[in-house]
């Protein structure tokens, strides 16, 4: 499979989904200009992913921030992990951001995947 590496920038987080390594990771700030079309490859490659997964899955979201029409596609991108057996989200915060703390918890709710907590 194809790697997805892409950096981060200001408006777009960084995004590392390797197969080979498995490291499959989400961190920064999302609030790119076109949420669908930055999320869209993203959506695709987890469904290819799906189809032939590693034995076990840890989807790490390091996020700092993101904007409202990122939070859909986020919550997209974790659906997509329903499919795929022995995943777990590693869902990491600052001690002191509840915001993001809350969000995950949100999230952890909507979707059928155990999530993990950690602290950074």
């Amino acid at each position: 499979m194809q790697v997805i590496h892409l950096e981060g920038t200001e408006d777009t987080p960084k995004v590392m989904l390797d197969k080979g390594t498995g490291i499959f990771e989400i961190s920064g700030r999302s609030l790119p200009e076109d949420a669908a079309e930055f999320y869209s490859p993203i959506l695709n490659w987890l469904g290819e992913y799906a189809k032939a997964a590693n034995p076990k899955t840890d989807f790490v979201v390091k996020l700092e921030y993101f904007n409202t029409a990122s939070s859909k596609l986020i919550l997209d991108t974790l659906s997509k992990l329903e499919g795929i057996p022995n995943t777990t989200v590693v869902w990491y915060h600052y001690e002191d951001d509840e915001d993001m703390q809350e969000a995950g918890q949100e999230f952890a709710e909507l979707v059928d995947v155990p999530f993990e907590f950690k602290v950074y």
